[in-house]
C-alpha cells in the first residue's frame, strides 16, 4: 500500500512580542501564508486522514489556517514531543501512526533534517536545503509507516510559490 506523507515547517512566527519561543504565534504574513498551503493540499488531493502537530502556538495556528481550506480537516494530534523534536523523534512518532495520508507541522532544524533524510532524490529547489517556514515536502512512501525509512519527493513548494486562495 502507498502512504502519502507531508511535512511542514510552521508558517512565520512574530518575534516582536515578548513571549517565550513555545508560546509565540504567527504574524500576520504567517496568518496568510497558512491558507495557501491548505488551498494547495486541496488542489492537489493531498487532505491528510491525520495531523501530528507540535503543541506550540505557531504550529498550531499554521495547522488552523491549513485546515481553513480543507472541508472536514481532522482534528491535530497535538505533541510536546514534537516541539522542536530532531528527525528521530518526529520519525518515531510517524511510525507509530496508521493513516493513510499523515501530514507531520513542526519546526526547524528537524523537520527540514528529516525531510533531507527522507528524500530519495531531493528536489532542485535551493530552498529544500534551508526549509524556510512554512516550506511543505508531500512524499509518496511505497512501505508501511513502521518500516519508513525513505520516499519519493512529489511536491516541494513554499507559501511564496502558492496564491491566495479564492
Amino acid at each position: 500500500m502507498t502512504h502519502t506523507l507531508i511535512l511542514i515547517r510552521h508558517c512565520k512566527s512574530d518575534w516582536t512580542a515578548n513571549q517565550e519561543d513555545h508560546a509565540r504565534p504567527l504574524n500576520p504574513r504567517g496568518k496568510r501564508a497558512a491558507p495557501r498551503l491548505g488551498a494547495f493540499l486541496l488542489a492537489e488531493g493531498l487532505a491528510p486522514d491525520m495531523v501530528l502537530c507540535s503543541d506550540a502556538i505557531r504550529t498550531r495556528e499554521t495547522w488552523a489556517g491549513i485546515a481553513s481550506q480543507l472541508p472536514g480537516a481532522p482534528a491535530p494530534t497535538l505533541s510536546r514531543d514534537l516541539y522542536l523534536a530532531d528527525p528521530p523523534a518526529i520519525l518515531s512518532a510517524i511510525r507509530a501512526e496508521t493513516g493513510n495520508t499523515i501530514a507531520v507541522i513542526g519546526h526547524n532544524p528537524g523537520i527540514g533534517e528529516l525531510a533531507w533524510a527522507l528524500a530519495e532524490t531531493p528536489p532542485g529547489d535551493e530552498r529544500f536545503g534551508m526549509y524556510p517556514t512554512g516550506a511543505t515536502t508531500v512524499f509518496r512512501i511505497g512501505t508501511s509507516w513502521s518500516d519508513l525509512a525513505s520516499g519519493d519527493v512529489i511536491h516541494f513548494t513554499t507559501p511564496r510559490d502558492l496564491p491566495d486562495p479564492a
